[in-house]
C-alpha cells in the first residue's frame, strides 16, 4: 500500500507543479484576487476528475480478462509519463505576469480542468494500469494511490498559490527549476516500471 501511496504522491506533485492551463489560472487568480482564490482553483481536479475515475474503473472491470489490452495501455502510460518527465527536466521559470482573470475562481478552475485533455490522458493511460495493479494488492492499495495522487496534486497547487501570494521570486528562481528536474528524473524511473508491467502483461498472453 505504501508503494501505491508514494507512486500517486510523486505523480501528483509533478502534475501539480508542471506548467499548464490550470497552474496558470492558479497564479492569475492569486495575483488578482488573493491566495483564497488561487486555492479554489487548485481544488478543481477533485470535482472534475471523479467521473473520469468512475469511467476508468468501469472500463477496467470489462478488460480484466484481457491482459494484452491492459499491457498495451500500460506501455502507453509509460510513454505518457516519459513525456511528462522530459517536460519537467526541460522546465523553465514560471511567468507570473499573466493576465488578470475574472472572478468565480472555482467555476473557472473546473471549466479549465474539464476541457483539458491531461486528466483524460492520465487516467486512461497511467491511472488504468496502476489501478488494475493496485486492486490485485488488497483493498487498501487503490484508495492509497488515489489519495496520494490528489493530496499531492491539490496540495502542490495550493503551495504555488501561497508562494505567489508571498513572493513571486520563489517561483522564478532556480529552486523551482531544480525541483522540476528532480521530479522529471523520478518520473522517467516510474515510466520504466510501467514499461515492465506492460511487457509482463503482454507476456501472459503468450504463455
Amino acid at each position: 500500500m505504501l508503494y501505491f501511496l508514494s507512486f500517486g504522491a510523486v505523480l501528483g506533485i509533478s502534475s501539480g507543479l508542471s506548467p499548464g492551463p490550470l497552474l496558470a489560472l492558479v497564479i492569475s487568480e492569486t495575483l488578482r484576487h488573493g491566495v483564497k482564490a488561487g486555492v479554489k482553483v487548485a481544488l478543481a481536479p477533485i470535482i472534475t476528475d471523479l467521473p473520469i475515475i468512475i469511467l476508468t474503473l468501469l472500463v477496467l472491470s470489462k478488460l480484466s480478462g484481457f491482459p494484452e489490452i491492459l499491457g498495451a495501455i500500460s506501455l502507453a502510460g509509460g510513454i505518457f509519463i516519459c513525456t511528462l518527465g522530459f517536460g519537467c527536466i526541460r522546465a523553465k521559470r514560471i511567468e507570473t505576469g499573466v493576465r488578470e482573470a475574472a472572478p468565480k475562481s472555482l467555476a473557472k478552475g473546473v471549466l479549465v480542468n474539464a476541457l483539458s485533455p491531461h486528466p483524460y490522458l492520465f487516467w486512461l493511460s497511467v491511472g488504468a494500469p496502476t489501478m488494475a495493479k493496485a486492486m490485485s494488492h488488497g483493498i487498501g492499495a487503490l484508495p492509497a494511490f488515489i489519495v496520494g495522487f490528489y493530496a499531492s496534486l491539490v496540495g502542490s497547487k495550493i503551495l504555488v498559490a501561497m508562494l505567489v501570494g508571498r513572493s513571486k521570486s520563489l517561483l522564478t528562481g532556480n529552486a523551482y527549476i531544480y525541483t522540476m528536474r528532480l521530479l522529471g528524473v523520478v518520473l522517467c524511473a516510474l515510466a520504466v516500471a510501467l514499461f515492465y508491467d506492460g511487457l509482463k502483461l503482454l507476456g501472459e498472453r503468450n504463455q
